[in-house]
């Protein structure tokens, strides 16, 4: 065993019960000789996560060093609610379900090392992902001189069948669907669904319909609209049809009205950090409703700068939610300008599903920019000289007649 093995007494590993985890614990036990303590997080996933708590014990885990802890109403408090302020879309299209969810699981994992003298964190994440590397930027943050653990860059395991056989050898319990080579793998968390690999690798190749989980198919969608209300409170949704809801039970209900109406399905091929491509089939019910909701309040609360200036920023907000850089001065800063621009962004937004279309078909505002006589075709009650535009035209125009003056000439 190297110094640095024997340097690990006590990690903090990220535990998820699953397979590849479990026998994560088990070669932490074995290869480091550590004592380890897990940390499993509730955040939506839609499977019971108790049963880790049991798996953790048949392994050797001390009671006191099992942390279950359901995170979901911070999850979507704070890193869901505030990336969507921002209207956040990755290469135009990615929500970044699985990105923000990493930063929150790194500083629990942090926390808890604190709190049980630990010096060091492990992960699950290969060494093709992106997610080993928000992982780790999110541990060095919050603790710089902490000790990672990226078992899938360490061990020798060469291939499934090794990794199987370690668990039997370590009387891991193996289920029978985790015996045969995985269609796919699955990332979930409350805000989406993420499958990439096996079946979905060649892009072009449509997704098998089992591969979905969060949404019917736009096809199968009830043929008759569903209209209903989301309230806003400084840029963040409130309420639905006049119910007012925590952040997680509204994202809750706003996914299974997605999943009910077709809403939120993506086929994406996408840069990753690492710098390769990779092929992923998204479901983001609730947030691609959120996301059209919240521009729809915006349209009418936002002034033009305002609104175009968080346009121009957004791209390099979502690169840093993507990449990892949660904890980073520059995200903070953006996330404070972005903040400011949400003081007066509080209203009503009328919303229509239809078979995996969202349409935003009313918007009100008691601090609404949107003026009616200003705007109307016909003669207003506001004072706005229709000549003015001439001046105003030509001013704009002065350096394409320029342009095209010496143009001309060169003609």
């Amino acid at each position: 065993m190297s110094d640095a093995k024997r340097s690990v007494k006590k990690v903090v590993l990220a535990y998820s019960g699953g397979l590849d985890t479990s026998i994560i614990l088990k070669w932490l036990q074995t290869e480091y000789g550590a004592e380890v303590v897990t940390f499993t997080a509730d955040l939506g996933q839609g499977e019971e996560i108790e049963p880790a708590r049991a798996k953790a014990l048949a392994a050797g885990v001390k009671p006191e060093n099992i942390f279950i802890e359901d995170v979901r109403e911070e999850f979507v408090r704070d890193y869901v609610f505030p990336m969507f302020r921002a209207n956040t879309v990755y290469e135009g299209q990615y929500l970044l379900g699985t990105s923000i969810a990493r930063p929150l699981i790194a500083k629990k994992q942090i926390e808890i090392a604190r709190k049980v003298g630990a010096d060091a964190v492990s992960h699950g994440a290969t060494g093709k992902g992106n997610d080993q590397v928000r992982f780790e930027l999110g541990y060095y943050a919050l603790e710089p001189d902490i000790h990672v653990i990226a078992p899938w860059r360490e061990w020798d395991f060469k291939s499934r069948e090794a990794l199987l056989a370690f668990a039997e050898a370590h009387q891991i319990q193996i289920s029978k669907d985790k015996r045969g080579e995985a269609p796919f793998s699955v990332d979930a968390n409350l805000l989406h669904s993420s499958s990439e690999g096996k079946v979905l690798e060649d892009p072009a190749v449509e997704a098998p319909e089992f591969v979905h989980m969060r949404t019917i198919a736009p096809e199968d969608a009830p043929d008759q609209p569903h209209i209903f209300t989301i309230d806003f409170e400084k840029g963040d949704p409130v309420a639905i049809d006049g119910v007012a809801m925590s952040p997680a039970t509204l994202l809750t209900k706003l996914n299974q009205l997605g999943h009910d109406n077709g809403v939120g399905r993506l086929d994406l091929v996408e840069n990753r950090f690492v710098g390769m491509k990779s092929r992923g089939v998204y479901e983001t019910p609730g947030g691609t409703i959120l996301l059209a909701a919240h521009r729809g309040i915006e349209s009418i609360t936002l002034d033009r700068g305002s609104m175009h200036l968080k346009d121009e920023l957004m791209p390099k907000y979502a690169s840093l939610v993507y990449n990892g850089f949660w904890f980073a001065p520059e995200r903070e800063m953006l996330q404070a300008a972005i903040d400011y621009s949400q003081k007066e962004v509080s209203g009503q937004v009328r919303v229509k599903l239809y078979k995996g279309n969202v349409s935003i078909i009313g918007r009100t505002s008691p601090n609404s920019l949107y003026d009616q006589d200003l705007v109307t075709f016909e003669e207003g009650k506001v004072a706005y000289d229709h000549r003015d535009a001439g001046g105003f035209i030509k001013l704009n125009a002065l350096r394409l007649r320029v342009l095209a003056k010496r143009n001309r000439r060169a003609e």
